[in-house]
């Protein structure tokens, strides 16, 4: 079993709204493209077995002499710390601060994503009154004030869950009217031959519509029967596969090179307002969740102590975490601001922490704390994996600041 707060978060991690920037991406990286749309979904889930195969370590029976794994570590920032422990004096506590870090920049920039997209939505919607984008992010803000004072991830979930229920409604909407296109559809809107800028850029974003690294380690924990755990990630990141595949490549065959980087803005104008309202919903819905996470990983860590007071019975938000989550929701809100283009954040989050938490330290930590019992295939799999990260992360994080600038 489950608990159903954790299956809705890691639901809504791997086929959230982002999805809706995949056939942008495809379209930059033409027919590699959904080589990779593939080849992210296995990597991925290989990664995502072996960082929970490093929350365990093998221990042997006192009778009978046979070998069991225990599960000793509960969470990635244990992994890292078990990983840097011997190497230098403090690395250990260095290493989970770093893992900290990576976290919170990853959910941050999540954050700020939904919220350039409810923006973008918004200022869609009312285009006909000629509103300012600023003043359509700021009331974007204003209804995500309530964030603030989330005390529980049970209501979160709940919101999470019909999140992706709604996304899954959106995706196949847009899909039914794909297909409706079929008879205009052209294969030349993929090509071989793609700018090696775009095509980095759009690396980072499909490794960033597979990242759920982080909600991997509570997740395992939290099954009754841990066994299925492979079973469970190797379905859910097939499934999550094909439907992104399906999904992108439809919206490419049908709109080709004028696919936009939010696809529903390619949808006639008698279905684009409905569509763009419920996303708008969506995504306000959607930002609680890394908002919560990352705002509990900063309380931790700068308050070294409880973020929650009892007052008359009731749970509360303290001053000092009130003034974390308002420095972190007005941070989402300026980046939201500053940047330009929904997919150049995109890529640029997918290459930094994307890259490093879904592809580079899972493959260090299974190298560095099972290398003795790991085959030679295993062994070329893991650093074949890490090279790659590293490349692509490298490479990727260039090219998506040099567009940004660009852009600014």
């Amino acid at each position: 079993m489950i608990f159903p707060h954790l299956l809705s978060v890691y639901n809504l991690a791997l086929c959230g709204i982002f999805v809706l920037g995949l056939p942008f991406a495809l379209v930059q990286s033409g027919y590699v493209g959904l080589v990779l749309l593939v080849l992210s979904a296995w990597v991925c889930n290989h990664t995502g077995r072996t960082l929970v195969s490093c929350l365990y370590e093998e221990e042997m029976s006192g009778g009978s002499g046979s070998v069991s794994k225990v599960r000793v570590r509960t969470s990635y920032q244990d992994i890292m710390e078990a990983c840097c422990k011997g190497l230098w004096p403090n690395w250990s506590g260095v290493g989970g601060l770093m893992v900290n870090v990576a976290q919170v920049i990853e959910l941050l920039m999540t954050c700020t994503l939904y919220l350039l997209v409810s923006t973008s939505l918004l200022f869609d919607s009312l285009s006909w009154v000629a509103v300012p984008r600023s003043v359509c992010s700021l009331v974007s803000l204003v209804f995500l004030l309530p964030c603030l004072l989330l005390t529980d991830l049970r209501p979160v979930s709940t919101l999470s869950l019909l999140c992706s229920l709604a996304h899954i409604l959106i995706s196949l909407l847009v899909m039914l009217y794909c297909l409706s296109c079929a008879s205009s559809w052209s294969w030349s809107s993929l090509s071989l031959s793609v700018d090696p800028e775009d095509f980095l850029v759009s690396v980072g974003v499909i490794i960033f519509s597979y990242t759920s690294q982080i909600f991997l380690p509570p997740l395992e924990g939290s099954m009754e029967d841990r066994g299925q755990f492979n079973v469970m990630l190797g379905w859910t990141h097939g499934a999550a596969c094909i439907m992104k595949t399906m999904f992108s490549l439809m919206a490419v065959l049908t709109w080709g090179p004028e696919t936009s980087e939010v696809i529903t803005d390619n949808l006639p104008s008698d279905l684009r307002p409905l569509v763009n309202l419920c996303l708008l919903a969506k995504a306000q819905l959607s930002y609680p969740l890394p908002f919560y996470a990352a705002a509990e990983i900063l309380q931790t860590c700068v308050l070294r102590a409880k973020p929650f007071i009892v007052d008359c019975q009731q749970l509360s938000v303290s001053r000092p975490a009130l003034v974390v989550r308002g420095a972190l929701l007005m941070t989402s809100y300026l980046l939201a601001l500053l940047v330009p283009r929904f997919s150049l954040l995109m890529g640029l989050t997918g290459s930094v922490t994307g890259a490093a938490m879904t592809l580079i330290l899972p493959c260090l930590f299974h190298l560095r704390l099972q290398w003795s019992r790991l085959t030679v295939k295993a062994r070329l799999i893991d650093v074949g994996i890490l090279s790659l990260g590293v490349i692509c992360s490298v490479s990727g994080v260039i090219c998506s600041v040099k567009r940004l600038l660009e852009g600014l």
